[in-house]
């Protein structure tokens, strides 16, 4: 019966004991064995069912307190049940209590992800006077590890220690996985150092421990290459977590040597190894590769997969291979999850494809996730970056649940429409219902006031994220304030505020300390300093160059810089319309261009002049603004004029509106008499009768 017991084979072990029972006959260790055997069943609700039987069987015999082993065989054979408030009842009521006793119970405690009932437990057994076995450790620190309680874990390494069982490898993988659970990857690789011995589970955690570390990616590759050159077995678990790691990496080469490996150890047809390496494959760019391994796993494919599949796609803006995807997941009655939408939505908000972002709003409320919070979240998001705050806005307040990242992406919305006030109360909302903010909070809080003016409002609540939420300013933080000073002319007190700070400015700082001085049309020592610093920083960006024509134009040649090019699109019912400025590729162009040539009459009929200073180019005054009159937003605007509707207009733009653009939206938008929403690089723009929601402080 126990050799079978040991092999899994628990319904044999079971028909044993009946022989057993009907020829020689039983003693108290048989029915010790039995209640083990249940717990191997291959169907657990059998086992339990069976060891049912049996603890009444004891119950009515009086066995439970004649022998501790049969109490103990009780709690074990409920927690590997899953029955744990069975297997609680048993211990509670046990007369005598051993170390099996407490094992059986903190470890099915642990089993069941019953943590803190776990080391509670534990706690309780070291006051009852019980000296922890190595069994009990390792339950103490995996609940630990689960709570991410590091404290407490680090009190039971130091009972590790004193009774010398640190260095048992069972107790050792169960530290590395604490350590790892709690983000303390050095404390991992002293663990790891400190092993007199290994086994596959020591290599997997410490490969795992450090590829979900973002500092600690490229160690988690050396440490598979030493388990590999001492000679380890690589299992599934191994291969999960390296593919991981260079997944992180972006590293094609060596995600192909990886599947050759897979292939030489006969993994490949396991699913997570095959979801893992589609996830790899998508990263590194390799679509073609994940379309093949997905389409050979056919019947093996779950939710993963198709997730995996959808965020390579997204992840190589292959958008409408995502939705057709997710269309076909439909047609298929394959279950979508969160996951699957929230993904999607958050590709829709990231190129604004209004019209994608509600068709997958549709299939999520016949999918009944609509309520879900992290669906919720990405809707709200998805609505703010697609230009409709009102609809993000309606959503948020019929949300039933929120998280913070539900609060966080309303806020940043309203931030990025240029309605701060909104923003800022909403943050007061926040706050009185108990949600505590995070980094992401302030950044939306701070671009509020930056958007509005509110100076001295920012600065209040810049500090209180130190004071009195424990909360350490990031370099986006800094950021936001140099935004906010700058926008408020404020120039004098930036570079003060830049010498206080613990943090070197990186580029994203000195960015935007010269887009102050630039907005500010001041040419002033700190802007040439923080040109300067790009240019050393970022040498091959060009949005760095801010010096004189001539010199910048020389600069960039000798840097090899390339320029991303400025474009606008907008989405119609016969799909996506991209223009770039003087565009004259568009089918449509002798339209577009007619119709610009009227919108320019009729605005500069009612005062508009173009602003030439915004034509980057050695031309005469009429040039340049021939030049403005082709910007990539200008032909968007005109093309959509070439066509009835009174439906507002949305443009998308890759890089920030210029000057002259935005003077010419206000009056083409009381012209027309038609709304236009901009999204550009920084913020939204709404214009309507003739004015901007910015009020043309941007």
């Amino acid at each position: 019966m126990l050799g079978l017991v040991r092999q899994k084979r628990g319904e044999e072990a079971a028909e044993v004991f009946t022989y057993l029972k009907d020829s020689i006959g039983t003693n108290l260790d048989s029915y010790v064995v039995l209640l083990r055997s249940f717990a191997e069943f291959s169907v657990s609700e059998e086992g339990r069912r069976k060891g049912q039987e049996v603890h009444a069987y004891v119950i009515r015999r009086g066995l439970i307190d004649i022998k501790t082993e049969i109490g103990n065989g009780l709690v074990n054979m409920y927690s590997k049940c899953g029955s744990i408030a069975e297997a609680l009842s048993v211990f509670k009521f046990m007369i005598v209590k051993d170390l099996v006793s407490w094992n059986c119970m903190i470890s099915g405690l642990d089993q069941n992800d019953c943590f803190e009932d776990a080391a509670m437990s534990f706690c309780e057994m070291k006051r009852f006077g019980f000296t922890p076995s190595n069994f009990t450790l390792i339950s103490g620190l995996s609940s630990c590890a689960g709570l991410g309680w590091i404290m407490l874990g680090k009190q039971i390494h130091c009972e590790a220690l004193k009774l010398g069982l640190d260095l048992d490898v069972s107790v050792s993988n169960a530290l590395l996985l604490l350590y790892a659970e709690t983000g303390r990857i050095n404390a991992c690789k002293n663990v790891f150092f400190l092993m007199p011995e290994y086994d596959q589970v020591s290599w997997n955690s410490i490969i795992g421990a450090l590829a979900d570390s973002e500092a600690s990616i490229l160690e988690a590759v050396q440490y598979f290459m030493d388990m590999i050159r001492t000679g380890w077995a690589l299992n599934r678990v191994t291969f999960i977590n390296i593919l991981a790691a260079v997944s992180s990496l972006s590293l094609w080469k060596l995600c192909q040597q990886i599947h050759t490996l897979v292939l030489k150890y006969n993994v490949g047809d396991d699913s997570a190894i095959e979801n893992a390496l589609i996830a790899c494959y998508g990263k590194c760019g390799e679509t073609d590769e994940c379309e093949k391994i997905f389409s050979r796993m056919s019947e093996r494919r779950d939710e993963v997969s198709w997730n995996s599949m959808i965020s390579g796609y997204i992840h190589n803006e292959l958008l409408p291979k995502a939705m057709d995807l997710v269309w076909f997941m439909m047609q298929r009655g394959q279950r979508l999850d969160t996951f699957t939408f929230a993904t999607v939505l958050s590709a829709c908000a990231s190129i604004a494809t209004l019209e994608r972002g509600m068709q997958v709003h549709a299939s999520g409320i016949r999918a009944c996730l609509e309520s879900d919070v992290v669906v919720g979240s990405a809707l709200v998001d998805m609505y703010s970056k697609c230009g409709r705050i009102d609809y993000a806005s309606r959503f948020f307040k019929l949300m039933p649940i929120r998280n913070v990242y539900s609060w966080n992406s309303m806020i940043s919305g309203y931030a990025r429409h240029g309605q701060g006030n909104e923003a800022l109360k909403l943050f007061v909302q926040m706050k009185l219902q108990g949600q505590p903010p995070d980094h992401v909070t302030f950044v939306g809080v701070l671009s509020a006031c930056s958007h509005v003016g509110l100076v001295s409002e920012g600065f209040k609540h810049f500090k209180s994220m130190s004071n009195e939420y424990g909360l350490t300013p990031q370099m986006e933080h800094y950021s936001c304030m140099v935004d906010l000073l700058g926008r408020a002319g404020e120039l004098n007190k930036i570079e003060d505020f830049i010498h206080k700070m613990p943090l070197k400015p990186n580029a994203l700082l000195w960015r935007t300390i010269l887009g102050a001085c630039c907005r500010a049309n001041r040419d002033t020592k700190l802007g040439r300093r923080a040109a300067q610093m790009l240019l050393e920083l970022e040498p091959q960006n060009a949005v760095n160059y801010w010096e004189d024509v001539a010199k910048a134009r020389m600069a960039m040649k000798k840097a090899a810089v390339k320029k991303e090019a400025g474009c606008s699109w907008v989405t119609m019912k016969d799909g996506v319309h991209i223009f770039v400025a003087g565009d004259k590729s568009h089918p449509e162009k002798d339209l577009i261009h007619e119709k610009l040539k009227e919108l320019n009459l009729k605005m500069k009929d009612v005062g508009y002049v173009p602003e030439s200073k915004f034509a980057l180019y050695d031309l005469d005054l009429e040039n340049k603004e021939e030049v403005l009159s082709y910007h990539s937003e200008k032909l968007a605007v005109a093309f959509v004029l070439t066509r009835k509707s009174e439906l507002p207009i949305r443009i998308m733009k890759n890089l920030r509106v210029c000057g002259d653009c935005h003077s010419a939206f206000k009056y083409i938008s009381k012209i027309v008499g038609r709304k236009i929403v901009l999204r550009d690089s920084n913020r939204f723009h709404h214009f309507d009768d003739g004015k901007c929601s910015c009020g043309d402080y941007w």
